[in-house]
């Protein structure tokens, strides 16, 4: 039995109608700007060569630059990538110019220890460690510190979360949890996008660039200044994408464009106040229903806008304090099949987040290192019900608070022992208890080990508790149930990190995790129906992650990659799901990644990118048996020439050696293949 709630009509019904001319209008915008800031005072020579791109400034870094890299997600301050005592990998800004990768998910390919698959033209399935189900809820999402799961179902609406890749500093992608600092849902992992600020990304940048997928893509960006260590940007892109097929080779009819503008101001007045304040606007539109003989598709759209600001006082270099504060507004509109008597309609969705947010960081004698801080978060979510789907009550309120307190307590020269965590209370179960103690021993400079124990939770979402589903034999097929409580983690992990070498640097991460109070699906004795949402599934997973660098010579990097996942999920003893364990996850066992980065002669790049991902066992809601997913092997290649010190061209191809395959979903009529995309681009600097 699969159930009316299919993820695909669920939340990749996206997008309002978004003229194509938004494109073109952005950019005159920009490049008007751009002359009329031509009295504004010039940033001085020194900002100057900071921030211009060179064809030196755009190689990748040295694996000793990298592992000197700092990172803020693992302990909330900064600390060098190599000393992180965690499974951190971080994409840098050129990894991902290099990839040819053209959205956020593309680009998250590039981070070994996630899951990353592709289900429509629009939608992706992303989690680390297992759990990638169709409705993923266990992997925290952060952009420039604003999280960006929805609470409908506590995941990520992936196609709604888009930049100017050009002007993304890095992407720190953890996996494991991160619950102690980050708080609820950061479970399996946590990935923390972070922009450039506006003082590196001065001048102007345009892109465009053409394709069969990605039929179409044009971006603009102006950086100048307003006033002596006041730096802005502003920026607009836009673009259409393709539709896929499904697997009996018809037309999914999911074509879909989004347009995106924002703009971001930095301060730095003094040597102890920073101040940063950004914003976004998005919407689109997308076809979610395929129209049949004679019937239009129908249509979702979305739209939506985020405000942040952020103060930071510095006190000293390990002594520091901020404040945040953001705003953002989402519309979903998403459109659903009939079913039997039930006519089709649309489910709308408007959700309103302030989120306030402190840290502060000071040092505790000569050895510890505190950093505590608390958050509030309200969000106002409004529900429009669909004919076959509804979130009862319609209108609902949620208030979450939270605080944080971690000591870094440094017991010798070279171990460390952190121990922190974090109490958080929301609405649905109260108080959350999230510890976790980690101890890092630095073998050598260039070598450290590292172990971790952590207790993480993920909170109820509407979608467990208020989703429901009418069924005109039995009344309700599918009903609420407000006593789901918060599914618990416990998870051990152990660590190592080592750059050998300046041509070889690697990390190995292992894990094993134990869950209770997994998510199933339960029916009513007697009457079997209504089915309802459930705590009566446990789970255990263990694994490894190994990622290896090599710089075989100064022009020539190479990268390899290897996840091992076994998981095993199971009814507890005396309970009941429907499912027996299988709808929660579509994980495969083993997934290999091999990449290649090359500076050839006459400023010509070439990178390649190679991944098998092994079979996926995989479920629909409701179903007593999996499907399977065959495993696949594809390419991606790019081939980039800087013709100019800002003139830069390039020819990407994904996928490669497939006309198409599928990642993901459910076999069946409403399953998509992703087919092969070869676009062209050019950017310019000026």
């Amino acid at each position: 039995m699969e159930t009316k709630l299919d993820r695909r009509y669920f939340y990749a019904a996206v997008r309002r109608p978004w003229p194509g001319i938004f494109a073109l209008t952005m950019t005159v915008l920009v490049l008007w700007a751009g002359s009329s800031f031509a009295q504004t005072p010039e940033p001085s020579a020194t900002a100057t060569e900071e921030t211009t791109p060179s064809p030196e400034g755009l190689k990748k870094l040295s694996l000793a630059q990298l592992m000197d890299l700092d990172v803020t997600s693992v302990a909330k301050q900064p600390e060098p990538y190599g000393q992180a005592p965690a499974a951190i990998q971080v994409i840098t800004n050129d990894e991902i110019r290099r990839s040819g990768a053209s959205s956020i998910p593309e680009a998250l390919r590039l981070a070994d220890n996630l899951e990353v698959a592709q289900v429509t033209s629009l939608s992706w399935d992303i989690s680390a460690r297992g759990f990638n189900s169709s409705v993923s809820d266990k992997l925290l999402v952060l952009m420039d510190g604003r999280s960006v799961y929805t609470p409908l179902f506590a995941g990520v609406i992936w196609d709604n979360q888009d930049y100017l890749l050009e002007d993304l500093d890095r992407i720190e992608v953890i996996s494991g949890p991160g619950g102690t600092l980050w708080g609820a849902n950061a479970v399996n992992g946590v990935i923390n996008i972070i922009s450039k600020s506006a003082q590196d990304t001065q001048g102007a940048y345009v892109e465009t660039g053409a394709g069969n997928q990605l039929q179409d893509l044009v971006g603009a960006r102006y950086g100048g200044m307003l006033a002596p260590d006041l730096y802005y940007r502003v920026y607009g892109k836009y673009f259409d994408a393709a539709p896929e097929n499904f697997t009996d080779g018809t037309s999914a009819q999911d074509a879909w464009n989004h347009g995106q503008g924002g703009f971001r101001v930095d301060s730095d007045g003094s040597s102890r106040d920073q101040f940063t304040v950004q914003g976004d606007i998005y919407a689109g539109n997308t076809t979610t229903i395929p129209g049949g003989e004679g019937t239009p598709p129908a249509q979702g759209n979305s739209s939506g806008g985020n405000i942040l600001g952020r103060w930071t006082r510095t006190f000293a270099d390990d002594d520091d304090m901020s404040f945040q504060v953001y705003y953002s507004r989402d519309n979903l509109v998403a459109p659903f099949q009939s079913s039997g008597s039930i006519p089709a309609g649309p489910l709308g969705d408007d959700l309103d987040t302030v989120d306030l947010n402190f840290q502060d960081r000071f040092p505790l004698g000569l050895s510890n290192q505190i950093v505590w801080g608390g958050e509030y978060r309200f969000t106002n979510d409004v529900v429009s019900d669909a004919p076959v789907v509804a979130f009862l009550p319609n209108t609902l309120d949620l208030n979450l608070y939270s605080g944080f307190v971690q000591d870094e307590n440094k017991l010798t020269e070279n171990l460390i022992f952190t121990i922190g965590t974090k109490i958080e209370h929301n609405d649905y179960t109260g108080y959350e208890l999230e510890p976790s103690g980690r101890l890092q021993w630095n073998i050598t400079d260039e070598q450290m080990l590292w172990a971790a124990v952590s207790r993480a939770v993920r909170t109820p979402a509407r979608y467990d508790r208020s989703l429901e589903e009418p069924s005109p034999a039995y009344g309700e097929f599918l009903d609420n149930n407000g006593t789901f409580v918060s599914e618990t983690l416990v998870a051990y992990e152990l660590g190592y990190r080592a750059h050998i070498d300046s041509k070889i640097s690697g990390s190995l991460s292992t894990f094993f995790n134990n869950y209770t109070n997994l998510r199933s699906l339960s029916y009513t004795p007697g009457t079997f129906v209504p089915l309802y949402f459930a705590n009566n599934d446990l789970g255990q997973t263990y694994g490894m992650e190994l990622t290896v660098d090599y710089q075989l010579v100064n022009w020539w990097r190479l990268h390899a990659g290897y996840d091992y996942l076994w998981e095993s999920i199971w009814v507890a003893p005396g309970q009941i799901d429907f499912s027996n364990g299988l709808a929660e996850t579509a994980d495969p066992p083993h997934q290999v990644f091999l990449r290649s980065s090359m500076d050839l002669p006459g400023r010509t790049e070439l990178d390649a990118a190679f991944r098998w991902i092994d079979t996926v066992q995989n479920a629909p809601l409701g179903a007593t048996a999996t499907g399977t997913i065959p495993s696949y092997a594809e390419l991606d290649l790019r081939l980039g020439w800087h013709v100019f010190t800002d003139v830069e061209l390039s020819l990407a191809g994904e996928n490669l050696l497939q006309n198409e395959h599928v990642e993901a979903g459910v076999a069946g009529t409403s399953q998509e293949e992703i087919a092969r995309s070869v676009y062209g681009k050019a950017a310019v600097r000026f």
